[in-house]
């Protein structure tokens, strides 16, 4: 069983950045790939990063790449998500995910456990 509390979200003019942070309970962090999704009003979920266990690996969302920047530190039980150049549309409820792989995956069905999301508002 893994518990994930994200933090870091805000408001923020477009342009500026964030980076969230998602911390995981227990001592097996290092088994689970970690993924960042979001969801804004009436649109549904969709992938926005993930890392692989070891954290060698990693994939965007093609909205995104370029801008954000996920990372872990399997030390800390914390997966972070860089934001930079934030735009409006980047605004949404972000949440982090873990699954029981050693790859990086985009599919939101497939992971296992999710936190709570922390609100990004990206005012114009």
């Amino acid at each position: 069983q893994v518990q994930l509390v994200e933090s870091g979200g805000g408001l923020v003019q477009a342009g500026g950045s964030l980076r969230l942070s998602c911390a995981a309970s227990g001592r097996t962090f290092g088994i689970y790939a970690m993924g960042w999704f979001r969801q804004a009003p009436g649109k549904e979920r969709e992938f926005v990063a993930a890392i692989s266990r070891g954290g060698g690996n990693t994939d965007y969302a093609d909205s995104v790449k370029g801008r954000f920047a996920i990372s872990r530190d399997n030390a800390k039980n914390t997966v972070y998500l860089q934001m930079v150049s934030l735009k409006p549309e980047d605004a949404a409820v972000y949440y982090c995910a873990a699954v029981r792989t050693w790859k990086t995956n985009a599919v939101a069905d497939r992971y296992e456990y999710w936190g709570q999301g922390t609100q990004v508002t990206v005012s114009s």
